[in-house]
């Protein structure tokens, strides 16, 4: 019993210099590890949140999701918001979006242009050869041009199928209501709304006018024709640009440079809607076509 008492000190000095030899390193994995997650969390916070206003057109649906996906996949957060046109500049302008996907210029968006040019940043050209105008079912044979419109008793209901209020080609077709003096109202809905009444009035084969553009996946799926446009309202073939907040190449200099980067050609531009209609969702038929077209998108975001 004595000699147990002799060694006891000893003994329980050895195990508080385990004990603290093993907190010691316990906390030293713990500080390795806070610090890793310290590193990763400032990257990240480095990388920052892009704020994209995404108008709906098919192809700005398509083109503003595959973005988020890329740019996802390099570590930013991004966000998309649902905006119509008028308000994506004023917010472009006033710095609450940083990226616009889809400006028509020199004729569709020229308006906007001319309200913002000092205000927003106007970027790269991503799309040429764009067509927009007024469109029938090629079954309507005896309509070829607007003028054909005019006392013409194929649209009893005498309406032009729209989309969003805001939208310029919306404006455009009223200047082309008067210009042509159509006795026809132009209502507004939105691109879903407009494509719906398209593939419900072609099954029953019914007289329908719409307000449409190209690029548009619908002209791969319906047999449409555009109207001749003989006042040339409706202006010349265009470009599709994107534009940005003032501030953002500074504050975002790598994503500035893959989006001047940016360019599709018709078939690119094309599958990518379809993938999207076909899957039925955004994101889905977004990551599809991202997957088989990864060596286009390593081409625009190489450093």
């Amino acid at each position: 019993m004595k000699q147990w008492r002799k060694w006891l000190p000893a003994v329980l000095l050895g195990i508080l210099l385990t004990l603290a030899a093993c907190g010691g390193e316990s906390g030293e994995d713990a500080s390795n590890g806070n610090e890793n997650e310290g590193e990763n969390a400032e990257t990240s916070e480095e990388k920052g949140t892009v704020r994209i206003g995404m108008n709906n057109w098919a192809e700005n649906v398509a083109v503003s999701n595959m973005w988020k996906l890329v740019l996802e996949e390099k570590g930013y957060t991004v966000e998309l918001e649902q905006v119509e046109k008028g308000f994506l500049y004023e917010a472009l302008s006033s710095g609450d979006l940083d990226i616009g996907m889809e400006i028509w210029l020199p004729n569709t968006d020229k308006a906007f242009y001319e309200k913002y040019k000092e205000d927003i940043d106007w970027r790269e050209t991503w799309y040429e050869g764009t067509k927009l105008g007024l469109a029938v079912p090629s079954y309507m044979e005896d309509v070829n041009s607007i003028e054909d419109l005019k006392g013409s008793d194929a649209f009893p209901d005498k309406q032009i199928v729209g989309i969003d209020a805001g939208a310029s080609i919306m404006s455009l077709t009223e200047e082309v209501i008067n210009e042509y003096d159509l006795d026809y109202t132009l209502a507004a809905s939105s691109e879903p709304t407009m494509i719906t009444e398209l593939k419900s009035s072609m099954e029953s084969e019914e007289p329908i006018v719409a307000t449409l553009w190209k690029p548009h996946w619908v002209f791969s799926e319906m047999d449409l024709k555009f109207l001749e446009d003989p006042k040339n309202v409706y202006g010349d073939s265009e470009n599709i640009s994107y534009a940005a907040r003032k501030g953002l190449e500074e504050d975002q200099p790598q994503v500035v440079k893959w989006f001047d980067n940016f360019m599709l050609n018709d078939d690119e531009l094309g599958s990518l809607m379809a993938s999207i209609n076909e899957a039925g969702d955004a994101q889905e038929g977004a990551q599809k076509w991202v997957d088989e077209h990864q060596d286009l998108i390593d081409e625009w975001t190489k450093e």
